[in-house]
């Protein structure tokens, strides 16, 4: 957990956004580069999974953090659109590089004590310290840029990130994949052998698309504060009912290791609460509405850890963080159901999505668990 938190104290991260509007990019401008960062990320992340697994998992988080440092010297040193663009390709390689294999490394370290059973609770608080670490970030980058501006911001993110990577060499360093019996191995075998497995097993195929549906929800939080200032939140306090959100999401990950002991039925019924007080809010449409948002909110965390836990529970041999990364590609995927349903309907849309996961959901957790080799 120490680790996750520290990697998401970059001071850079709520900034970014303006450093680029004020060196002159447009909104449009923008948008491109988000998007340049996000299919680098789609691209990268399966064959990232199968770096981690057929070289070093460990290596694999060192080598993420060594890269956002590189793409936030970037920024920092040389502030133009060409090293913003090649800035976020580097970013979008990083984040592949930890997607799918932090997971991968808690379930494996938790299993080599004997202590697998406790995977969703800690994964649970990982989850809720990666959310509660935008408090410390949003105050650390309001005294960093009041004392030195985008340039200040940018070093000491620079520094965190060159420290995640340190303490990543902390990490347990397992085995990586064995090949065929020559010890060689393509690894275009192992990503065609994850892809091929996650597709024809029912019981993993379930569980893969139960948490890349789930995940892709998770989009939800991009709209949070176009839902409070639609819903009449005054423009000074959206941040706050944003961050209020996010902590309540923050309890509901944490309390994902207590769900994990719940029937599914009980988990279900979570889910379809979510979905439930998700479409209230938005026909309510007032400013007290975010209240039930936020408790929405919280309830899809804790069934999102949930699923993400079975998902390793089912998940032996070789190839987790590859498969994980295969459910991680899913959920980018998935995000586009979020995004042409609020485009279609706004919250209620959404809300609708949130209830037709349920019975997917359901089958996926009942489904009993397949092991992968």
């Amino acid at each position: 957990m120490g680790w996750t938190a520290l990697a998401g104290l970059a001071p850079l991260y709520p900034l970014y956004a303006l450093l680029f509007l004020d060196t002159g990019l447009s909104q449009a401008e923008v948008s491109g580069l988000l998007a340049l960062w996000s299919i680098t990320g789609f691209l990268a992340e399966v064959p990232a999974g199968v770096l981690a697994d057929r070289w070093s998992r460990r290596g694999a988080l060192v080598l993420s953090g060594v890269l956002e440092a590189a793409a936030f010297t970037l920024w920092t040193a040389v502030p133009t659109a060409g090293s913003f663009a090649a800035g976020f390709v580097v970013w979008g390689v990083a984040g592949a590089l930890v997607s799918g294999t932090v997971e991968a490394v808690l379930y494996d370290g938790l299993a080599a004590r004997g202590a697998s059973g406790a995977f969703a609770r800690v994964h649970g608080w990982t989850t809720a310290a990666e959310l509660l670490v935008q408090v410390p970030t949003a105050g650390l980058a309001t005294v960093l840029f009041a004392a030195g501006g985008y340039e200040l911001v940018g070093w000491v993110s620079v520094a965190l990130c060159l420290a995640t990577a340190v303490l990543a060499l902390r990490f347990p360093a397992a085995p990586p994949a064995g090949g065929g019996d020559d010890g060689e191995e393509d690894d275009a075998v192992p990503l065609r052998r994850a892809v091929a497995v996650a597709l024809r097993r029912p019981g993993l195929r379930l569980v893969v698309v139960a948490v890349a549906v789930l995940g892709g929800l998770d989009a939800i939080e991009e709209y949070l504060p176009v839902m409070a200032g639609d819903w009449g939140v005054a423009a000074t306090a959206v941040p706050v009912v944003v961050l209020a959100a996010s902590l309540t999401g923050a309890v509901g990950a944490a309390l994902g290791g207590r769900a994990a002991r719940l029937p599914s039925a009980a988990l279900l019924g979570m889910l379809a609460g979510a979905a439930g007080l998700l479409a209230a809010a938005s026909v309510w449409a007032e400013p007290a509405a975010v209240a039930a948002l936020a408790v929405a909110y919280g309830l899809y965390l804790a069934v999102l850890v949930v699923a993400e836990a079975r998902l390793q529970e089912r998940i032996t041999g070789r190839y987790r963080a590859t498969l994980t990364s295969v459910a991680g590609l899913g959920i980018e995927l998935a995000s586009l159901l979020v995004f042409a349903a609020w485009a279609a309907g706004g919250a209620l849309a959404v809300a609708v999505v949130f209830l037709a996961a349920v019975p997917l959901v359901g089958r996926a957790l009942e489904r009993p668990g397949v092991a992968v080799s």
